[in-house]
């Protein structure tokens, strides 16, 4: 296919998805930003003139903004919420809340802000009140369906210490600035109205566009970001053309130019010490890496250039299976407090390859779909979840072949190809013990309202991602590998919700699939089924089967033979109004639909039991059954 230019995707992020949903908008922005930065102080200044066009049928008399770094000052909603979690005790902990009580801890100087100075409307001053996290201003004059508006703004903010994502001096990477949620951002305004989401704890959504953002800066500071830097040839630091000669200017500072089309936030880092990997992908961007080993711990180096190689290495695969990745470069960014994406540029806070492919990944399921994470945080951190795992395995298959003496990484290989779903045996794992725990809550419910942090991480990670995995069972493995393609094609830049998704893969399998997200993602009911009896009847063989367990489900049923053959028999779930094509070269006898009302069904083999070995539920381990015992029964032999 021939290669789709950047100007060509900016037309279809704001005209395409009309051709999916008659009458859908969206907005635009584009952002100019000039800003200055004291690193004696740690504050800066600003400014910001956003071009904002309003292509909803609706007259806006107010808009808000976001100033997410007026969360970390004490008291604040991150805060005292923070602190409230820390009273749930629970006896399942995977994951430990990385805020706590610290935000109350921090000195004035240590502190976050962003202040707004002055704003103006196609020249107007504009009247606002800030709360906290959000800016809410109050127009002299609405915004009319299909008009541009320009925003000027003056502003200033200060860094605080790390926190949570950005922040500087965070003692756990050495890195002196993380530069996220750094600047006054427009909320997102979509046909469900505003979204002024408080910064509270969990993740983001906004309004695509372009950045255009200058950084002044002291010289001595490298810095990456989103977007190409287009001043290398007055930086270098590693951008500028190999064998080119530099024209920096005089003086203590560097003003650092960078643009991204077709993007819905921007992110920079800064240090004096990054070490610089550049990186070409074979079809794809060029690699960025940004790391710091002040230091100098032997095998830093090492670590993040296998990282950087192994990035290189599965670019290629990532695009053939999930969709074209359309930008010029992408960074991996040394910083943060563990990993978290931006569009084409993500933070991580140590070389771990598993991090970077998740992160990698979000480029497709946070980037690029730009699906709301506060409503839909199971699309986003389900969907990257699972991605990092296809990508992973394919991964570790290369490494063991290319490195066969490494026998760690074998072994490792060998084990989980011993358990199946291949890619994602241990999440199925935290799901169990997540029901188990009794904290499960439904992934309808709002990212920043899950009672426990457990019940948020496990769900929309694990459960998010057994939900792919799960519906590669119900509808076919490959039609779910399609799915996922032309959901891509079909929805990239322009913010799909559940039902979007849900479209796409009923019309591409045929298969109806409304019950599934009413069970999985609406409620926490759980998917149990198991073999009653066996007996025999005549010479034939019954096998009853039933349902414990609240969710309905297809069944893949594997009958063994004594002399070592093998049938299926699958019964297609009566809400489905459809089947899925066979899987394997195993013979396939399609039975009647089970419906949902029965708790119990009857299937009837045309064999005599002395020639059965065995009869298995769902061999393949891919339905998350709360209760495996019951799944399988042998009936001669061991």
């Amino acid at each position: 296919m021939k290669k789709i230019g950047i100007s060509f995707l900016c037309f279809l992020a704001y005209t395409g998805k009309a051709y999916t949903q008659p009458g859908y908008w969206q907005q635009h922005v584009n952002y100019t930003m000039d800003i200055h930065m004291d690193v004696l102080t740690n504050r800066f200044t600003g400014k910001q003139t956003l071009q904002y066009t309003n292509n909803s049928p609706d007259t806006l008399k107010k808009v808000f903004y976001h100033l997410y770094w007026n969360a970390f000052q004490p008291g604040s909603m991150m805060d005292v919420h923070s602190r409230e979690l820390m009273k749930v005790k629970t006896s399942f902990n995977l994951f430990t809340d990385k805020v706590q009580d610290r935000i109350g801890q921090l000195k004035p100087d240590e502190r976050g802000y962003q202040e707004v100075l002055s704003l103006v409307m196609n020249g107007i001053p504009q009247q606002y009140r800030v709360d906290e996290t959000i800016m809410e201003v109050f127009l002299s004059k609405p915004i009319l369906p299909h008009s541009t508006v320009v925003f000027k703004m003056t502003f200033q903010a200060q860094v605080s210490l790390s926190i949570r994502r950005s922040g500087r001096d965070n003692p756990q990477t050495g890195v002196r600035y993380s530069m996220s949620q750094w600047y006054p951002k427009m909320c997102e305004y979509d046909a469900d109205g505003w979204h002024p989401t408080p910064y509270v704890e969990r993740e983001f959504y906004g309004v695509w566009g372009k950045f255009d953002v200058s950084i002044t800066i002291d010289k001595k500071y490298i810095l990456g970001a989103t977007g190409a830097l287009q001043n290398a040839q007055n930086i270098g630091y590693g951008y500028e053309k190999p064998g080119t000669k530099l024209s920096r200017p005089a003086g203590n500072q560097l003003t650092w130019h960078f643009i991204a089309d077709t993007v819905h936030d921007f992110v920079w880092t800064a240090d004096t010490g990054y070490h610089h990997l550049v990186k070409p992908i074979p079809g794809g961007p060029v690699l960025h890496v940004l790391y710091v080993n002040h230091q100098h711990q032997p095998g830093v180096d090492t670590s993040w250039n296998n990282l950087a190689d192994a990035v290189v290495n599965e670019f290629p695969f990532a695009q053939k299976h999930f969709g074209h990745y359309p930008y010029r470069q992408f960074s991996i960014l040394h910083g943060g407090d563990g990993g978290m994406e931006y569009p084409t540029a993500v933070l991580i806070a140590n070389p771990n390859v598993g991090q970077a492919f998740h992160e990698m990944m979000h480029n497709w399921y946070y980037g690029m779909l730009g699906t709301n994470e506060s409503m839909y945080a199971w699309m986003d951190e389900g969907f990257a979840s699972y991605a990092e795992d296809i990508v992973w395995d394919d991964y570790v298959d290369w490494f063991v072949d290319t490195h066969p003496q490494n026998t760690v990484s074998r072994q490792r290989r060998d084990y989980f190809k011993t358990r199946l779903p291949l890619h994602h045996a241990e999440l199925y794992d935290n799901y169990f013990k997540l029901v188990k725990s009794g904290l499960e809550e439904p992934l309808t419910t709002h990212a920043d309202h899950f009672s426990n942090r457990v019940a948020y991480d496990v769900g929309e990670y694990s459960k998010g991602d057994i939900f792919l995995e799960q519906l590669g069972y119900i509808v076919g493995a490959a039609t779910r590998d399609r799915v996922l393609l032309a959901y891509y094609q079909q929805w990239r830049f322009k913010h799909p919700d559940a039902n979007d998704f849900f479209r796409v893969a009923e019309k591409v399998s045929g298969i109806q699939l409304d019950w599934y997200k009413e069970y999985w993602i609406s409620s926490t009911k759980t998917i149990d089924y198991g073999i009653d009896t066996v007996y025999a009847r005549n010479d034939k063989t019954v096998v009853k089967l039933k349902r414990n367990g609240s969710v309905p489900m297809p069944l893949d049923i594997l009958v063994g033979f004594t002399d070592g053959r093998q049938e299926m028999y699958y019964i297609p779930q009566y809400l489905m109004f459809g089947i899925k094509a066979a899987e394997t070269n195993v013979h396939r006898t399609v039975c009647e639909p089970w419906k949902w009302t029965e708790l119990t069904y009857i299937l009837e083999l045309p064999y005599d039991k002395r020639q059965l070995k065995a009869v298995e539920i769902d061999p393949g381990q891919r339905m998350a059954d709360v209760n495996r015992k019951d799944n399988k029964i042998i009936i001669w032999g061991d």
